[in-house]
């Protein structure tokens, strides 16, 4: 599994996996049940590695926010993303301490933890993310 093919779709719980593309989309599978269907252009899509966390300095990406917690962790799962916004504040505090409170919201970081528990389920290989970003900006 790539993180490079992994999306959230809007309006449909959890992560999924693309695993093709068809003339008016692409075919996914959700890493909550694995369960296949079709994702259309009038679903908005987003894919994780284009996503960013603001910081004092400058947005780090996500799949850094998520090798933060799998080293905090070690791969294992990270609190439930349904902790008070206290506990889920300092928790993030710790993995990623320079993030821009008054920019990230509780809902964010709710968001964040509750990909990073589905990939955790999923068996994903966190060790894999930094390389593949340090493999896509050799090539550039």
């Amino acid at each position: 599994m790539e993180f490079s093919k992994i999306i959230a779709v809007s309006g449909k719980p959890g992560l999924f996996e693309i695993l093709s593309q068809t003339k008016t989309g692409v075919i996914v599978k959700s890493l909550l049940d694995d369960k296949r269907m079709p994702i259309t252009a009038t679903h908005n899509v987003s894919l994780l590695e284009n996503i960013a966390i603001f910081t004092y300095e400058e947005d780090v990406p996500l799949a850094q926010v998520f090798k933060n917690i799998a080293d905090k962790e070690d791969g294992k799962e990270s609190i439930s993303h349904k902790e008070s916004a206290n506990v889920l504040t300092s928790y993030f505090s710790e993995v990623l301490p320079d993030y821009d409170a008054e920019r990230v919201y509780t809902s964010n970081i709710k968001k964040v933890i509750q990909w990073y528990n589905i990939l955790a389920k999923a068996d994903f290989d966190f060790a894999t993310l930094l390389q593949e970003e340090v493999s896509t900006e050799e090539e550039e």
